[in-house]
């Protein structure tokens, strides 16, 4: 098939050389129509063999043996609707099984010791804070939606006087929780915390304080279910 194309090609190339005047244009536009039609001819498959077979790199499709089939399993399947009653087997079986849905808002699902919900800062058993003001959560949160001031203390140590999160720009990637070194800023497994207006989403210190207080034994048991794989 391709020599005869090339062959045709070729032919029509020599009526254009010898009807045409003999310019280094027209010779040109000759040539640049003989690469045109061989790239034609031989940019339709991957190879010179030409299309590839029907059903290639197909598996052959079984059909049922309908000639080979009983005349009695015929009828039954006709008169006594076999195939109907296999299909409310099914139905009946599935009707009698306990319900997979659960009465939201009273039952809640299990939720993922990873779930990133609303924030909360936690403080230890003794009631201290346990931020220390290290602000490596406001240098890799990538919306800059928090903003930390601090002073020193006494002691020597550090603690915050400012911990606000802006809850509209906050993207809830977890960079803050995953760089926290003493597991003091953490994302809840509450996620039903919309409100009215916007300056309500303005967290401050004492909001986050609060959920921490609220939400700490769900917020210690996903650490320690989440600790082995860290």
């Amino acid at each position: 098939m391709a020599p005869a194309l090339h062959t045709s090609a070729a032919m029509l190339v020599r009526r254009q050389l010898a009807g045409a005047p003999s310019t280094t244009s027209s010779l040109a536009v000759v040539a640049n129509r003989l690469v045109a039609a061989q790239q034609y001819q031989t940019r339709g498959y991957a190879t010179p063999m030409g299309p590839p077979p029907k059903n290639f790199r197909t598996s052959r499709q079984t059909e049922w043996p309908w000639d080979k089939e009983k005349t009695l399993d015929r009828l039954g399947k006709y008169f006594l609707l076999t195939e109907m009653a296999r299909g409310m087997y099914v139905l009946m079986e599935q009707f009698f099984r306990p319900p997979y849905t659960i009465y939201y808002p009273f039952e809640k699902g299990p939720i993922s010791p990873r779930f990133r919900g609303e924030h909360a800062l936690r403080r230890y058993p003794s009631g201290e804070e346990r931020c220390i003001a290290c602000k490596l959560c406001e240098a890799i949160c990538p919306a800059q939606a928090i903003t930390i001031e601090a002073e020193e203390r006494a002691d020597g140590s550090r603690r915050t006087t400012r911990y606000d999160i802006d809850m509209t720009k906050c993207i809830y990637c977890g960079f803050c929780q995953e760089s926290c070194p003493v597991d003091a800023i953490v994302e809840s497994p509450n996620a039903e915390y919309a409100t009215e207006t916007r300056e309500e989403l303005l967290y401050n210190k004492e909001k986050l304080l609060a959920n921490g207080d609220k939400w700490e034994p769900e917020l210690a048991a996903a650490i320690r279910a989440d600790a082995p794989y860290r």
